[in-house]
């Protein structure tokens, strides 16, 4: 399984929240670094579909689905979308990612909440 990072000269297109480079719009997860059957297993079957939801929401939602998940699983999925190391997002986005995350999940209460 080997990824071919995202460099600034491919032609992008620009799909939800991440931009994709063209050859990357249609991609299967397992052929990408670090994620497969449990992303598969929430439902998230392509790049594309992985870069519509974000990081946060595919996290979330592969947690949903009964998979156990760490959140070494969020660095991998923003390393795939980003075409980063998941150890170096782990390092440098770590903070970034989590407030990002308790801010989803504190959106989700409160629409139940208020359901």
């Amino acid at each position: 399984m080997s990824t071919k990072p995202i460099s600034a000269p491919e032609q992008r297109v620009k799909s939800g929240p991440a931009t994709l480079p063209a050859t990357h719009a249609a991609t299967e997860l397992q052929e990408l670094a670090n994620l497969g059957p449990k992303s598969a297993a929430a439902g998230i079957r392509s790049f594309q579909h992985l870069a519509q939801l974000g990081a946060i929401a595919a996290y979330v939602m592969t947690k949903r689905s009964g998979a156990k998940v760490s959140l070494n699983l969020l660095w991998a999925i923003e390393g795939a979308l980003t075409g980063v190391p998941w150890q170096t997002v782990a390092r440098e986005q770590r903070t970034s990612l989590l407030l990002a995350l308790e801010t989803h999940e504190s959106d989700l209460r409160q629409v139940r909440s208020s359901a």
